[in-house]
């Protein structure tokens, strides 16, 4: 940044090419996160992270921006909707015990690549403007808060739920972040809306929202479908109903989603069939056609193993038919003892053990 570039104008130019590059809002962080660190560590302190020990490594890096890439004295931030159109509507596939519920941001092409893409591309019209500057882009790749961070820049404030919400575009979005060592001007943090409001609490299957603004993630559907690699704590199994990959509850009764939008990227529209799978013909799926049906999606992550767990999960909270049945027999004697003990738990669900 040479000394004729005004940071004030630039940070308005870094925003206006955002919004070109397809990103619904632009924000500008300081790294000052102090408070955001304190509730980090009451939270590890607590056990809440369960086995996501990665929340807890990298030490002060996750709080401290200038830590994690040394200089850094801004973070871009940077939204994208993601909610596809063109799906069944997810409260009738929750309604219906026979499908499968897999989270609306994994409905589409994994975001990650997307969005780092396009923050990279933003990084490159910055240093066409300007000369090249230090830089680092993160799309939930590296120890980064990027929901304080994108408190702080004016984004959204942290729901009750402890995801992000906008007064304009609710909380069905991506975030992504540049850490910079423009000195840009930081934009005012987003004040709280959420009120008296408790709509996201009490429909939590789980409970795992156990007081404003804290969530357990032990007790999280997301959690135990999706990072939880061993055994889902029988308990919480029959509240999981037919959630297979994830849980969009909070957000579903969230008032501020009636101003989400619809995204207009062809990548995060649903692919084969997964908003509203049926259970018994996904979990006939073998491994190859898992990794085909899920090719560049962030469903991959999981492996065929803990699909089938999740499945079979889902299958023993079905109601009880010949077919169901039928299905989770197939697995009974799968190599796995992952799989087999879910599928012992879901046949004596339906008194066929």
């Amino acid at each position: 940044m040479n000394a004729t570039t005004d940071p004030t104008d630039l940070a308005r130019r870094i925003k206006h090419i955002g919004r070109e590059l397809g990103f619904q809002q632009i924000g500008i962080a300081g790294i000052d996160l102090d408070l955001y660190e304190r509730r980090l560590h009451a939270w590890l302190a607590a056990g809440r992270h369960g086995d996501m020990d990665y929340m807890a490594c990298h030490g002060s890096k996750r709080s401290r921006p200038g830590e994690l890439v040394t200089g850094t004295r801004s973070v871009i931030t940077a939204r994208m909707d993601y909610l596809p159109p063109e799906t069944i509507d997810p409260w009738a596939v929750l309604g219906n015990p026979t499908l499968g519920y897999v989270s609306r941001y994994a409905l589409g092409r994994d975001y990650h690549k997307l969005l780092r893409a396009r923050l990279q591309r933003l990084a490159d019209h910055i240093a066409e403007e300007i000369a090249p500057f230090d830089h680092r882009v993160f799309v939930d790749s590296a120890p980064v808060l990027e929901k304080p961070l994108a408190e702080r820049s004016g984004l959204g404030w942290i729901g009750k739920h402890t995801n992000l919400l906008s007064r304009d575009a609710g909380s069905w979005f991506f975030l992504g972040e540049i850490y910079t060592d423009l000195p840009l001007p930081p934009d005012a943090p987003a004040e709280a809306h959420c009120g008296s409001c408790s709509a996201c609490i009490d429909v939590c299957p789980t409970r795992a929202i156990v007081a404003p603004f804290e969530l357990d993630a032990r007790l999280c559907i997301s959690y135990l479908t999706i990072e939880l690699h061993g055994p889902i704590p029988q308990d919480l199994r029959p509240l999981i109903g037919n959630r297979i990959y994830g849980c969009d509850d909070c957000q579903l009764v969230c008032p501020w989603n009636r101003f989400a939008r619809l995204s207009a990227e062809a990548d995060f529209r649903a692919r084969h069939g997964l908003d509203a799978p049926s259970l018994i013909e996904i979990f006939a799926w073998d491994e190859e056609t898992f990794l085909r049906r899920t090719e560049g999606s962030a469903i991959r992550r999981i492996g065929w193993q803990r699909w089938l767990r999740n499945v079979a999960c889902a299958l023993g909270n079905a109601p009880t038919t010949p077919p169901v049945v039928q299905a989770l027999a197939t697995r009974a004697e799968h190599p796995s003892e992952l799989l087999r003990e879910q599928v012992r738990w879901s046949l004596a669900r339906h008194d066929a053990g």
